[in-house]
């Protein structure tokens, strides 16, 4: 007995704290902490004009919680900027750990100011936690191929958040409609298409029932996306593209976008082989120009 759990144990620790390359991480880390400043410009860019109305503010259970100071304009100006320079920082690599938590406690700050105004956006979810998880890894090159359980932790812990983004989203479906079956049998895909859906699907506004069909499907694709976590080589790639096509196609057909949990699902990947494969090309390529370069000489 005391042998199967202990197996139990290493099982769950090798999964919870697989071994994976430094590089990865620090590609990753690249990744995110730029997106995150693409996010503040064009996605959640509502902070600063919100410290014009901080009389609506109403903050969420972790703005209630945590000391945040109340929406103003000089504040979220001053939030901006600091957010900038430590995801450079961050991004770059250096002082790994204090520029990560900055942008961790910073980034946290900011989506609370956005999301207290009466809209909660579930698709941050992912990048938020990515953002508190990857300062614990500490320092981190692009070509540190050492194996690492605190880079494979971080990116579990943002893999597993990912995943739950879409899992999650069953239970509020359950609860929001008062059963299991309510909102699979609903019409939500035909007041979305008529409300907002374009000419690549308003078509299906005359066939109820091919509806009701791809919403089963999204609702089976839901509850199943915990597959994902256990999955390894083409079938782990495979299922991600499903994820991939999926908000494709609802961009193309609704404008909706989840790019700050389609950024997360990154983490999934060998993103270590980036520089590594770039060095090789790059070697290649002043082998082939010094060839040229060292022709016959001609008398």
């Amino acid at each position: 007995m005391s042998s199967t759990v202990s197996r139990i144990w290493t099982a769950i620790g090798n999964w919870s704290f697989p071994l994976v390359p430094r590089a990865r991480v620090a590609v990753f880390r690249a990744l995110i902490y730029l997106f995150v400043i693409w996010d503040i410009f064009y996605l959640t860019n509502d902070v600063i004009p919100h410290g014009y109305a901080p009389e609506v503010y109403q903050p969420l259970w972790i703005g209630r919680w945590l000391p945040f100071p109340e929406p103003t304009v000089l504040g979220a100006q001053i939030m901006q900027v600091a957010l900038i320079v430590a995801c450079l920082v961050a991004a770059s690599g250096f002082f790994a750990r204090t520029s990560g938590w900055v942008v961790a406690i910073l980034f946290l700050a900011w989506m609370e100011n956005s999301q207290g105004f009466s809209y909660v956006s579930h698709d941050h979810m992912a990048l938020v936690v990515t953002t508190w998880v990857l300062p614990t890894v500490g320092a981190a090159k692009f070509f540190d191929q050492t194996p690492s359980q605190a880079a494979g932790w971080a990116l579990r812990v943002t893999q597993v958040a990912t995943v739950l983004t879409y899992f999650g989203s069953v239970f509020s479906k359950i609860f929001s409609n008062g059963s299991f079956w309510a909102w699979p049998n609903s019409a939500v895909f035909t007041w979305a298409f008529m409300r907002r859906g374009s000419a690549i699907v308003t078509w299906t506004l005359e066939y109820p029932l091919l509806l009701k069909i791809a919403q089963w499907g999204l609702y089976l694709i839901e509850i199943l996306s915990v597959a994902v976590l256990f999955m390894k080589g083409k079938w782990l790639y495979v299922c991600i593209s499903v994820f991939f096509l999926f908000h494709f196609a609802t961009f193309l057909a609704l404008g909706i976008h989840f790019l700050p949990t389609v950024v997360c699902w990154f983490a999934f990947f060998p993103l270590e082989k980036i520089p590594t494969g770039g060095r090789a090309r790059l070697a290649a390529l002043r082998t082939r120009y010094a060839t040229k370069s060292s022709g016959p000489a001609l008398d």
